[in-house]
């Protein structure tokens, strides 16, 4: 118990801390999971939303989880789906998640309805899982620094596929070797995390997620990214040529409850 107490006193350090900081005191390096839960009516909606924010959240507090993110889709998409962002220190942390909620009775009892749903009345269509590596580069998520509203605010999560293995590790050495990190940290991104997918339906590939005030601020911060010199002699190297094969962009607002 001492030990357990004193790992999630030290990992809540390395969360509070800055970039440089953090780096500095070498913290480990970040499991991420996020769940997708697809739905289609109001009804479904608000029963995750209940759930997420009155039971699943607190449960997941009590587990000694930080930091936990939750998003919708943007008003424009189509197939609606709230994204779950969990960060872990270890892969034991989060390979145990599940037996931790199924032994915490307040949470069987504050989840109850969503746990029981008869299956005519499920409160989503389906759940997808992924599972990522934090970049060693940028090993903890942070917590964007955003004044706005959080309705107004845009997540932009962005997955590069690349057409085999060897190419999805020149895309990542890409982000670490070649700074495309540092230059997103340096044009003011607020990036939340970079992954390494480990287990997903898109793979070989990588996730990260970026954050702004608003929709012109995001397209404001891509013009100036597109225009940079670093960004055009990286992008030209011949050694990273060809190492993206497909580009998902997902739009997100944050929820009033969640962490980011």
């Amino acid at each position: 118990m001492y030990k357990k107490v004193v790992f999630g006193f030290i990992a809540t350090i390395f969360f509070a801390l800055g970039s440089a900081s953090a780096q500095t005191l070498s913290p480990p390096r970040c499991y991420f999971q996020i769940k997708v839960y697809h739905y289609k009516t109001k009804d479904q909606e608000d029963k995750l939303n209940q759930y997420f924010k009155n039971a699943y959240k607190p449960a997941l507090k009590r587990a000694a989880i930080s930091l936990i993110g939750f998003f919708n889709t943007t008003e424009q998409d189509t197939d609606k789906r709230f994204y779950v962002l969990l960060t872990f220190y270890s892969k034991g942390r989060m390979d145990g998640l599940e037996q931790r909620l199924a032994k915490d009775t307040k949470y069987q009892a504050d989840a109850k309805d969503y746990l029981d749903a008869n299956f005519d009345s499920a409160p989503y269509t389906r759940i997808e899982t992924i599972v990522l590596y934090a970049f060693r580069t940028w090993k903890l998520p942070h917590v964007p620094k955003l004044t706005a509203n959080k309705p107004d605010r845009i997540y932009e999560l962005r997955s590069y596929e690349s057409p085999t293995e060897k190419y999805h590790v020149n895309k990542v050495k890409m982000f670490n070797d070649g700074d495309e990190t540092g230059l997103f940290a340096r044009l003011g991104f607020n990036a939340v995390f970079y992954g390494d997918v480990l287990i997903g339906s898109h793979m070989p590939n990588l996730m990260y997620m970026t954050a702004f005030e608003n929709k012109a601020d995001r397209d404001k911060h891509w013009e100036t990214f597109s225009n940079d010199p670093q960004w055009k002699t990286l992008v030209a190297k011949p050694e990273y040529a060809h190492n993206v094969s497909k580009a998902d962009i997902i739009f997100l607002h944050p929820t009033e409850y969640s962490d980011f």
